[in-house]
């Protein structure tokens, strides 16, 4: 702990400095995780990957760590090009030492703050933006990150809600199809689920189901 405050304590500036950006840049890198979920297009993926598996019942099946894996991939693949020009536009010249950090920020927020824009509800920007009573930004990189990344987030909840329950409605029409053949068999103490299980799987690979979810997926983010 002493150390700690003696890093502080010296009389060079330039040393002090140096010690708030390095606490600054772990302070990014402890909340990597966050800025994955809110800031790509992993959240959208995640929660429609889940609707999936609860509208099948199938209960842990794909496991946990499938889906995320598989959210995960699919973030990197569709996220790739935002990613690139991120690196050759702010992280490259940083580690280059050809621009401070405040650049590199500035550039690297850049690509970000377009993807973000391009996928987020005006409605939504528009609630953040009241709230802070700030003036309408002329571009989007006009607008503060803190503002856009919540637009963003609400947006994308939104939107995967709305796919979550596209993804329901068939399944749900053979839960109570089923539901109805019991009731008039008079077989009222067989669990419909039971029975609709096997048809709600067929019929999710007879329609090829992941292919449909996945390309739904990469064409809500072209």
């Amino acid at each position: 702990m002493n150390d700690f405050i003696d890093m502080f304590s010296g009389s060079d500036p330039s040393s002090v400095a140096t010690s708030v950006k390095l606490l600054l840049l772990l302070t990014v890198l402890s909340l990597a995780p966050s800025i994955l979920i809110l800031m790509t297009s992993f959240t959208r993926i995640i929660i429609v990957l889940s609707f999936v598996r609860t509208s099948l019942a199938t209960q842990q099946m794909p496991p946990n760590q499938v889906l995320i894996g598989i959210a995960l991939f699919l973030t990197f693949f569709i996220m790739a090009p935002t990613f690139h020009e991120v690196y050759d536009d702010g992280l490259k010249p940083l580690f280059d030492e050809e621009i401070t950090l405040d650049e590199a920020y500035e550039r690297a927020s850049a690509p970000m703050k377009e993807f973000m824009a391009k996928h987020t509800r005006q409605k939504d920007l528009a609630l953040f933006m009241n709230y802070a009573e700030m003036e309408k930004p002329e571009t989007v990189q006009d607008i503060p990150i803190t503002t856009l990344v919540p637009a963003f987030a609400i947006s994308e909840l939104k939107t995967a809600f709305q796919m979550g329950f596209m993804i329901f409605v068939p399944f749900l029409i053979i839960d109570m199809a089923v539901a109805s053949v019991l009731m008039s068999m008079g077989m009222m103490m067989l669990p419909p689920v039971m029975i609709s299980l096997p048809f709600k799987i067929l019929l999710f690979v007879l329609v090829d189901g992941w292919y449909l979810i996945t390309h739904s997926l990469l064409e809500g983010f072209q």
